[in-house]
């Protein structure tokens, strides 16, 4: 079965390594742009089943693409746009949008329904295995030591958003940012708690953690 390929065009770093881990961890091909101010510099970069783009204006960067190619495109829009400016981006040619902060699980969700409608082809997901643990993505299902563990959804995202990128360090603000979708420092005692619940279920001694370990004021990674 043939790969979705898809070039994320972003310049944070973080951001882009972020979302390339998570598409990559979907079974989709990823290419890495920098500056996405050099989309369309070159043919290749729209050798691709779908674009994603860091958008900073109302459309002319959208206008440029579609000058050259009918590829997929979602532009990813700055945190203050508002709902007009959104509108003149897919009027000037966009196919979707989202607004920073977003989940990468909901670019994946997007990207995925996108393809689907235009046809393209792409794998199902690819379980992540590490020893002792295996997620599986598509059923979303997690064995650990052996044992089958049934997790709530959102426990399973907050697994999966970590496991994606291992030993990546992840504030409470960013993971709450990106596997609740909510961009709000007062609810990271949410993290904390949904963290404690996971420990509780998949680790031989939640007290002295294998896999989900705290990095003492900053936040969480998954060690693989």
């Amino acid at each position: 079965m043939d790969f979705g390929r898809i070039v994320v065009a972003e310049e944070d770093p973080a951001l882009r390594q972020l979302l390339a881990d998570r598409l990559v961890s979907e079974g989709f091909e990823v290419r890495l742009l920098e500056m996405p101010c050099r989309l369309g510099e070159s043919s290749e970069h729209f050798d691709a089943d779908l674009v994603v783009s860091a958008v900073t204006d109302r459309g002319p960067r959208v206008q440029t693409v579609r000058a050259q190619s009918d590829v997929l495109f979602v532009a990813m829009l700055p945190r203050e746009t508002g709902v007009l400016d959104a509108l003149d981006v897919m009027d000037a040619g966009a196919d979707d949008v989202l607004v920073k902060p977003f989940s990468p699980r909901e670019l994946v969700t997007r990207a995925r329904a996108l393809l689907r409608r235009n046809g393209t082809r792409h794998t199902a997901p690819r379980p992540l295995t590490f020893d002792g643990l295996a997620i599986d993505v598509a059923a979303r299902e997690v064995v650990a030591h052996g044992q089958r563990v049934d997790l709530p959804a959102r426990e399973f995202d907050l697994l999966l958003f970590l496991a994606s990128s291992p030993r990546q360090v992840f504030s409470r603000a960013q993971i709450m940012a990106h596997v609740w979708s909510v961009d709000d420092g007062l609810g990271t005692a949410t993290v904390t708690e949904h963290v404690r619940r996971l420990r509780a279920r998949i680790e031989i001694d939640p007290a002295h953690p294998r896999w989900l370990q705290t990095v003492w004021s900053v936040g969480y990674r998954f060690t693989p």
